[in-house]
């Protein structure tokens, strides 16, 4: 069962009123419930920009083609208004990016608890939700330390700790290894891999890294806006999530 589904999927960018970059120009692309999916390009080859309508983060244009369509386990939210797209992003998806996108003034607990907050959970039950995020991903000990007093692969391990937090189906991640050494890096993608099959989370790597799309099941590439090869899947994956909701899909 394909978990997000794409269809005419355009951007383009206007830097300037007569330069502009057509960043992606009618993709389509399926991804099933439970696979670990690397998307791979050069540089301006439209992943990232994939990665942000698929984790609606950006809408996709709806002019100068066919209708786009985007299906999140089913249902159709290519055309959901931002306040849409925010609700379900905080209760069904989990980013994590290069730069790790901590606040520097708050410990690793409360940048994790941000996460929540975004989703409308507070207090105890916050709390309880990031310390176990947090141990999850083997800092429970560091939950009281700032991001200046961890190692770069401590604090990425602490946004992937905010994007477990509210347990998403989608875990949607920008070149997560990109600022890491390869030790760090093979800890993050054991990470991963770990999630995606004890409890059947749907994972989304964008990256350059060969290393990591070969961690994956699937590697999908791009080139020019347009996918070039949507990989061999290698099977139904084991820890896939059989039945999902319809989307909750907020007014």
């Amino acid at each position: 069962m394909a978990i997000l589904e794409g269809r005419n999927l355009r951007k383009t960018y206007r830097l300037s009123r007569r330069n502009t970059v057509e960043a992606l120009k009618g993709v389509e692309i399926s991804i099933e419930a439970g696979e670990m999916v690397a998307i791979m390009g050069p540089s301006g080859s439209g992943k990232s920009t994939l990665m942000h309508i698929l984790g609606l983060l950006h809408a996709p244009d709806p002019n100068h083609g066919p209708a786009p369509e985007l299906y999140l386990a089913g249902q159709n939210v290519a055309s959901l208004s931002d306040n849409a797209r925010t609700k379900i992003r905080a209760r069904r998806m989990g980013f994590v990016f290069q730069d790790f996108n901590l606040i520097p003034t708050l410990t690793a607990l409360e940048n994790v608890l941000l996460a929540c907050d975004y989703a409308g959970i507070r207090g105890k039950q916050a709390k309880q939700a990031g310390l176990e995020a947090l141990a999850l991903v083997g800092l429970a000990e560091r939950a009281d330390h700032k991001p200046s007093e961890l190692s770069g692969g401590e604090q990425q391990r602490v946004a992937i700790a905010r994007a477990l937090v509210n347990k998403p189906e989608i875990i949607l991640a920008d070149e997560p290894t990109g600022n890491l050494d390869s030790d760090r890096s093979a800890e993050v993608l054991a990470l991963f891999r770990e999630f995606n099959r004890e409890h059947g989370q749907t994972i989304v790597l964008v990256t350059h890294d060969a290393e990591v799309g070969e961690a994956c099941d699937r590697v999908i590439r791009m080139r020019d806006g347009r996918i070039r090869d949507n990989g061999q899947r290698v099977a139904t994956p084991a820890a896939a999530v059989t039945a999902l909701p319809a989307v909750a899909v907020p007014a």
